[in-house]
């Protein structure tokens, strides 16, 4: 009864979804308050009737009910408690039910939390919203049915997919969807003023949380995803150009620009045209990844659809979104007035070449990502766009970005100093330029470009710092103003520091990581030993273990220095009956901030084991930069400035350099 009750409260959560697109709408039109109130309640019981269906779906898999297909086709009773719950998205009918979900919240904090917003700019958003939710929640209930049942129900389900029972999967697809579907209150936002007419800096004040919401979400979805690869495949690496890979990381790139171009426009009233488009964008983009993943077009561990009336139906939602978004854009764009007038060398002006080449980036990337794809439909042509593509088009791009970024909070706004920025980068430079010559003595210097992208990295951390040490005058002044002026600095400036620096700090671990690391590819028996990163690293035994839901070979090496064991590591390979698939299980040992892997290889019954050993310099930087940088989101969402309708006080003190 609980499947029928879940697919009932969808079917109310959709009749509800029409009505809040309707009838809010009809209120802003005809300017009747009464109507519009309706937006708000509707869009709370929307969620709460989703997230009621949503809470069945996870009954259903707790309790091992195989008389419900999406159970039975993905689930075991003898698999984890974790991995039953997970499993409810780690198919295609519960992550879509799980992308609607997260949609209906973000439309229900709008209306929670969106109390200053004016009555017919709320109503229209949340109407925006609804239009968002009906059409999926059509898709789901007409194609993707997660509460089909099975008659008659078999005794066992046929298992999950051994890859997606991890950790990962509890983390990596909620952040993601909390991003992909985060730019949806933003392209909302982004209609609702191109119905209205009324685009200015309050508008840009309004949408600025929750873009940075969704672009947190994002960096750490994407974080997640990267780490997930890296331990779970065994590979070794952290990123491969992926198609999959590319759909969350397009969106990312475009609400980056997004923030910055939002800035602009509040601050300015400028870019007003700009930043419309980009909101518009950002959104199509996080659809487009949607058809990628859902449609079947892709093969991957992320997809699961292989339906092809899926993919017509996303296909259909994506046309007449982004079509009919960019439609009214283009109707209403002429009556956009440009905005304040500034000088090329300001705050603005870096602005805009920020905006430049992330937009160039994220444009190389989806041709990359689609001509595969639109050959093959063309001609029947299968071609590979891989790694050697990417990096040739996307580096060039994103390097001349990554070296002006310290510049532009040096700069003022209207009309900055070039100079006078330069003179306050000094420090930075000279650190720069003093950890180049660092890894040339550490590590040789016949790789420049790597030295380079080392220099790179730390001129980025340095720079981020530099700008909040120019702005209490550390060293200029005494102590004592120095720390007042430190105490009145807004949170936001904290947060962008964080953001800047954390770009820094993920650079330089992609540099380190992917020019200094050592790999060893070997066979071992016991009592071999091999040598990486200055330590020893043994293997002892090789032996047979149990798993809940599998069988597994274990390998188990200690990591020895100065004589000392200093670490046990076990790499496996696990055999998993159900579904009659093997896993490497890699195994990693951190050293400050660098990592020791060992992944396998063939085992013979000899106990001759193949093992890949990979020593990583600074790769854990690749992550905590990611969670710097949401740190520093999150300092700046914390900022009252940025909540929605959060009137901006006048500062206190004056003497602060403004933002």
């Amino acid at each position: 009864m609980t499947a029928e009750l879940g697919h009932f409260a969808l079917i109310l959560a959709l009749v509800l979804a029409l009505a809040q697109s309707t009838i809010p709408f009809a209120g802003a039109m005809r300017g009747d308050p009464r109507l519009m109130a309706v937006a708000g309640p509707a869009a709370v019981t929307q969620f709460l009737l989703i997230g009621i269906s949503f809470a069945l779906l996870i009954n259903a898999y707790v309790l091992s009910d195989f008389s419900v297909m999406n159970v039975a086709e993905n689930s075991h009773s003898a698999k984890p408690l974790l991995y039953k719950v997970t499993g409810v998205w780690g198919n295609h009918e519960g992550s879509m039910l799980l992308w609607v979900l997260i949609l209906a919240l973000f439309g229900a904090m709008v209306a929670a939390f969106g109390g200053n917003l004016p009555d017919r700019l709320k109503a229209l958003v949340l109407s925006v919203q609804a239009w968002i939710a009906a059409a999926f929640l059509l898709f789901i209930l007409f194609t993707s049915n997660p509460f089909l049942r099975l008659v008659p129900a078999p005794i066992e389900g046929n298992d999950l997919n051994p890859v997606l029972q991890d950790i990962g999967l509890a983390i990596h697809p909620p952040l993601l969807y909390l991003g992909y579907v985060g730019c949806s209150i933003s392209f909302a936002f982004a209609v609702a003023a191109l119905i209205d007419g009324r685009i200015d800096a309050a508008w840009a004040r309004w949408v600025r949380p929750w873009t940075l919401a969704a672009w947190m979400f994002l960096t750490l979805g994407i974080a997640m995803g990267s780490y997930w690869a890296y331990y779970e495949l065994g590979w070794g690496g952290f990123w491969f150009w992926d198609p999959v890979e590319n759909a969350s990381f397009l969106p990312w790139l475009a609400v980056t620009a997004l923030l910055h171009s939002a800035i602009v426009m509040e601050k300015r009233n400028a870019l007003r045209i700009w930043t419309v488009l980009l909101a518009i964008l950002a959104f199509s983009l996080s659809l487009l990844g949607t058809f990628l993943v859902r449609s079947g077009v892709l093969t991957s561990v992320h997809t699961f659809a292989a339906d092809p009336t899926r993919g017509v139906f996303i296909l259909a939602i994506l046309v007449i979104f982004i079509g009919g978004a960019l439609a009214l854009f283009a109707f209403r764009a002429g009556s956009l007035a440009p905005g304040g007038i500034f000088a090329p060398i300001s705050r603005e002006g870096a602005l805009i070449l920020n905006n430049l080449f992330l937009t160039a980036a994220a444009g190389a990337v989806l041709v990359g990502t689609l001509y595969p794809l639109v050959l093959e439909s063309l001609t029947g042509e299968r071609i590979s766009v891989g790694a050697p593509f990417f990096n040739l088009i996307f580096i060039p791009l994103i390097t001349p970005l990554l070296l002006i970024v310290p510049f532009g909070p040096m700069l003022a706004w209207k009309r900055g100093d070039l100079r006078a920025a330069s003179e306050r980068l000094v420090f930075a430079f000279g650190l720069a330029i003093l950890a180049a010559m660092a890894a040339a003595w550490l590590a040789g210097a016949e790789n420049l470009l790597a030295l380079f992208g080392v220099a790179v990295g730390v001129w980025l951390i340095a720079g981020a710092i530099s700008e909040i040490a120019w702005r209490i005058k550390l060293f200029a002044a005494p102590p004592a103003e120095s720390f007042r002026r430190l105490r009145g600095l807004p949170r936001s400036a904290f947060g962008t520091t964080l953001a800047h620096a954390g770009v820094g700090m993920t650079v330089l671990g992609i540099v380190v990581a992917s020019n200094f690391a050592t790999e060893d590819i070997l066979t071992m028996r016991p009592g071999d030993e091999v040598i990486a990163g200055g330590r020893t690293i043994v293997l002892d035994d090789v032996f047979l273990r149990d798993g809940p839901n599998y069988g597994e070979t274990v390998v188990r090496f200690s990591v020895r220095e100065a004589g000392s064991v200093v670490a046990v590591m076990e790499p496996t390979k696990r055999a998993f009956a159900v579904r009659q698939m093997e896993t490497t299980e890699a195994a990693i040992a951190t050293f400050g901030t660098s990592q020791l892997y060992l992944s396998l290889g063939d085992i013979s019954p000899e106990k001759a084991v193949v093992v890949r050993v990979y020593w990583k310099p600074l790769v854990t930087f690749i992550w905590l930069g990611s969670v710097v940088m949401a740190l520093g989101g999150i300092l700046s969402l914390s900022d009252r400035r940025l909540r929605v309708g959060a009137p901006k006080p006048a500062r206190k003190m004056a003497a602060v350099p403004a933002e």
